[in-house]
């Protein structure tokens, strides 16, 4: 790889970009034919030159990870910010799909550290350097520097979210910066194949939801026996909220003029107030590690018996589902709106809505 040195991108000139960022169309690649090398762009680093395609890639942003795997690059990934937010049993339902975690770093329990990301040897660092920046004490700029002369360059940008003061530049939707990715990667003719395949789901799904979907409201409650709440709005541009736009999702929270979770906003919301809101379907972080039994075992049945939360209208429904990854990537989009589709819409949405064996044979030709 060649030293690149990081510029932040600021301020007024790219207010523009910041406004039309849900739609970013990703630049090609230029390619070198003499020396081999290529260059990709992407906002905040610019210009990246690869001399050959990454063998390594450290990653915090588990959906990162996940455009690698889909890629076909499983190996290369050497960490992500918390093993238990990558969510990889969903490759068990595509043959040859898988990732080693066992060598894997999980960055928050090693420490986001110059001498942590050092130690990945890694050729790209598949990471928005202004994330490490503005959240982490632990890493300034001169620890960027040295790990870009050191090991590889960065490469990303914060996209799950759009909440961040700092983040005053482009954003990309999933698909723009897992095309970004392709490219660094040298995979453009796979990730086309993926994203025919994506079009093909997400069209076929459409077409048989009603024009206007549930109200529904986004929280985050992690424990068994939740009682109070951080609230999302699923109306959100981050790319999280990508399967709620997918399947027509209408926000009870932001119609009922509830503040979102954000770094300004720390506020949390109890049963009160969600009787208040009324949603007809809630959807609740933090249960990722819980099958659809587990999760009714516990927080639907905490809810169903709670005075207040068993009035709401979700909770006398059964409509209580668990909310989807936060750091979300293309293979778990895929298996989360699906799951999502036949939640929300029982009726009209069933069985499996897109073909694990073509989407195997996507990842792993």
């Amino acid at each position: 790889m060649r030293r690149r040195t990081f510029i932040k991108t600021g301020g007024a000139a790219t207010l523009a970009g910041l406004l039309a960022g849900c739609a970013s169309p990703a630049e090609g690649g230029d390619t070198d034919s003499d020396s081999g090398s290529y260059s990709v762009s992407m906002t905040p680093v610019g210009e990246v030159t690869f001399d050959s395609v990454p063998e390594t890639a450290a990653v915090y942003m588990p959906g990162y990870a996940d455009m690698v795997v889909a890629l076909g690059h499983s190996d290369a990934v050497a960490s992500v910010g918390q093993k238990a937010r990558f969510n990889t049993d969903y490759y068990d339902e595509l043959d040859g799909v898988s990732v080693d975690e066992s060598g894997m770093v999980d960055l928050v329990e090693s420490g986001v550290t110059r001498e942590t990301l050092l130690g990945l040897d890694a050729d790209v660092h598949l990471v928005d350097p202004n994330w490490l920046l503005n959240v982490f004490d632990s890493v300034d700029q001169d620890d960027i520097d040295v790990l870009e002369e050191r090991n590889g360059p960065f490469f990303g940008n914060t996209i799950f979210r759009r909440t961040d003061a700092w983040h005053d530049y482009d954003y990309y939707t999933l698909y723009g910066a897992f095309e970004k990715v392709a490219q660094a990667f040298q995979e453009t003719e796979r990730f086309e194949s993926f994203r025919s395949l994506h079009d093909d789901f997400v069209g076929g799904i459409e077409a048989d939801l009603p024009s206007e979907g549930p109200r529904a409201a986004l929280v985050w409650g992690g424990e068994n026996e939740p009682t109070s709440f951080s609230p999302y709005h699923l109306s959100g541009e981050g790319s999280n909220k990508k399967p709620f736009h997918d399947l027509r999702v209408r926000d009870a929270l932001k119609e009922a003029g509830v503040g979102a979770l954000s770094t300004g906003n720390r506020s949390k919301v109890d049963y009160e107030t969600l009787l208040e809101v009324d949603p007809e379907a809630l959807f609740v972080r933090g249960h990722e590690d819980k099958s659809r039994a587990e999760f009714e075992d516990t927080v639907l049945s905490f809810m169903q018996n709670h005075e207040t939360a068993s009035r709401i209208t979700a909770v006398e429904n059964g409509d209580v589902f668990r909310g989807g990854p936060i750091y979300l990537g293309p293979i778990e989009h895929l298996f989360v709106t699906e799951r999502f589709a036949t939640a929300l819409y029982p009726d009209s949405v069933e069985g499996d809505r897109f073909d694990r064996d073509e989407l195997a044979g996507v990842i792993s030709p």
